[in-house]
């Protein structure tokens, strides 16, 4: 049986380290039952281009990582928009939209297996993790 493969969405405060990124990610990859080398690659929003631990994650991992504008992911339909997200960064969404704007074109909402993990780590900074399925 062929295992799915998978893209993740991800947000997260200002200066989040590598560790509260790989925390969250490996609590989201433990609740949707799938293993890291399922993982095609990884996005965010542009305004994260320069987070030094999303870039040190996508290095560490070995995954891709792609951004989008806010635009873009604004006008991608979610199951749990956010008034404070869209205040904070002009799109009501980044981790699930980023997921499924990464796993393909016109990729639905039901293709999300992690809606929206959200993680604290010791660093007290905040990570939002989504996974999709990639549309075949």
């Amino acid at each position: 049986m062929t295992l799915p493969r998978l893209t993740l969405g991800i947000g997260c405060d200002r200066g989040t380290s590598l560790a509260t990124l790989l925390e969250a990610v490996d609590a989201a990859l433990h609740q949707a039952g799938a293993q890291p080398s399922q993982v095609d690659g990884m996005a965010s929003i542009t305004i994260k281009a320069d987070e030094q631990g999303l870039l040190d994650l996508a290095a560490a991992r070995r995954w891709p990582i792609q951004f989008f504008t806010p635009e873009v992911l604004a006008e991608v339909p979610v199951p749990n928009p956010s008034e404070t997200v869209r205040r904070h960064t002009g799109t009501p969404s980044v981790s699930e939209a980023a997921a499924l704007l990464a796993a393909g074109p016109d990729t639905p909402m039901t293709a999300l297996v992690v809606e929206k993990l959200r993680h604290r780590g010791r660093d007290e900074r905040h990570a939002t993790v989504s996974i999709a399925r990639k549309t075949p």
